[in-house]
This record gives structure tokens, C-alpha cells and sequence, in this order.
């Protein structure tokens, strides 16, 4: 028998492991109602930003909301949020940051001493400490919960489809035809793990001229539709490249950026 991966749904062997669910309970003191994944095929599209607004959508709109982010490697929902403190741990558990809103958020940029000290683990580890964001992690009680995960189909990913119960996906990608594609990579590992796709969310799809306002799409044309259809995926949005909204993120302030541009995606993925 070779190496289990722990990936049942490649596996031609005939084991116990197959009956036997790998899901992870959640730490005793936390009630998480919904989770939420927030994936993208590839990086520099935007996704930790989408997960943001999506989370500052949910609190908009009154639900108690938690940000568990895994993109271990590269974290940056703290500095979206301009948080500075870092989390607390006791023999009880670790308590996550809250934001000025109150969102509860996990990353390891708030447990790091200082947040440009690099991470250098390897793939197991950084999975490890993932997964111990939701048994370790003292949440209370949230409505809903966004999981930031890292770009591509490896092992953050893997280890939080089978850890924890996700209710279902959004994914991000952007224009260009490569994207596209990578795009229908993650569409089909979401697929093989049964994990609906909640919608498809195409960021810098287009800019708003500030002279007649007509839309430039600068990276070409969109293919959210195309590949929505294909997929068969309801709920898509077009998101444009606004300086502010990148000012916004850098300076911390979120939760202050005014838009409406996730509020009908959001609506739908928690009917």
C-alpha cells in the first residue's frame, strides 16, 4: 500500500479511513453557524481583499462575523483591518482580534512579533497550523465565518475542505485568459471534494473613466459569464479597479470603504 494522503477521492484502496469522516470539531467554546471558503486559482487576484468586503458586507448587514485566514505564507487581513494587538493564549485556547467592527480574526501575522518576519515551513506545518485555527481558535458565537485560503489547489486547501465544514465556496479570479483557466482548476477541486461554489467573483474586470464614465475593461474581456455558464455557477460579480478601495486596504480602513458591490452576492450564498 502506498502513503496515504489522506485524499480518499483519488484512492483506489480499500480502507477504513474511507468510512471515516475527517472533519474537525471546532473548539468548545466557539458556534460557528456558516463558513464561507474564499479561493482563487492563482495569486495576485484580489482574493484577501474580496474576503474582506465580503466580511464587512456581513457585518453591514448584522451578522456577527469571524475571519479565519489561511493564507499562512502570506497574510493580510490584519493590516486590512489595521490591527495591531496581537492574540491572546491561555490554557483555554487562543482568543482571536477583534476589528473595530467586530469581526474575530485568526491569522499568524497576530501571533508573529513582527509582520514582515517570513514564514519558512513546509507544507504539512503550514496546514497543521491552519487547521489549528479552528480547534484552538475561541470564536464564541458567529453567524457566519470567511476562511482567507491561499491561491492554488495544494495542501491549505485540501487540509481545510476535509477539516472543516464548509458550507460552500466563492472564488475570485480576474480577466485574462490564463486566469480563466486556472480558475476551472479550482472550480474542478471543489467539485471532486463536494463543495458547492457559491459564486464567481471577477476582480479589476473594468475601470470607470472619470471624464464620461464609460467602462474600459483594461485586461480585456470578461469570461465570468462564460465560465459561470459552463459550470453552472448562479451568482457571478464584476468588480472594478478602484484606487480607493487599494488605499483603503493599505491604510486599514475597510471597514470605512463604502460600496455595494458584494451586497446581492452576499444575500444569495446565505439564503
Amino acid at each position: 500500500m502506498s502513503e496515504c494522503t489522506h485524499d480518499c477521492s483519488s484512492c483506489k484502496e480499500d480502507c477504513n479511513q474511507r468510512n471515516k469522516s475527517l472533519l474537525e470539531k471546532p473548539h468548545s467554546g466557539s458556534k460557528i453557524k456558516r463558513v464561507i471558503g474564499v479561493v482563487s486559482g492563482k495569486g495576485g487576484v484580489g482574493k484577501s481583499m474580496v474576503t474582506s468586503l465580503l466580511a464587512v458586507t456581513a457585518m453591514k448587514k448584522g451578522f456577527s462575523t469571524a475571519i479565519l485566514d489561511a493564507d499562512i505564507t502570506g497574510p493580510s487581513i490584519p493590516r486590512a483591518f489595521g490591527l495591531k494587538d496581537h492574540a491572546m493564549a491561555t490554557e483555554e485556547g487562543i482568543y482571536p482580534v477583534e476589528s473595530a467592527w467586530g469581526a474575530a480574526v485568526m491569522s499568524l501575522n497576530l501571533l508573529m512579533e513582527n509582520d514582515t518576519d517570513p514564514v519558512v515551513w513546509r507544507g504539512p506545518v503550514i496546514a497543521g497550523a491552519v487547521k489549528q485555527f479552528w480547534t484552538d481558535v475561541i470564536w464564541g458565537e458567529r453567524d457566519i465565518m470567511f476562511i482567507d485560503m491561499p491561491p492554488g489547489t495544494g495542501d491549505v486547501p485540501l487540509t481545510v475542505f476535509q477539516s472543516i465544514p464548509v458550507d460552500g465556496i466563492v472564488i475570485v479570479t480576474s480577466p485574462q485568459e490564463l486566469v480563466g483557466m486556472i480558475v476551472e482548476k479550482a472550480v474542478n477541486m471543489a467539485r471532486l471534494m463536494n463543495i458547492p461554489v457559491l459564486g464567481l467573483v471577477e476582480n479589476m474586470s473594468y475601470t470607470v473613466c472619470p471624464h464620461c464614465g464609460e467602462k474600459l475593461h483594461i485586461f480585456g474581456k470578461s469570461h465570468v459569464d462564460e465560465i459561470a455558464k459552463k459550470y453552472g455557477i448562479a451568482n457571478t460579480v464584476q468588480l472594478p479597479i478602484d484606487s480607493n478601495l487599494t488605499q483603503a486596504c493599505d491604510d486599514g480602513m475597510i471597514e470605512h470603504f463604502e460600496c455595494d458591490w458584494l451586497d446581492d452576492l452576499f444575500d444569495k450564498i446565505v439564503r
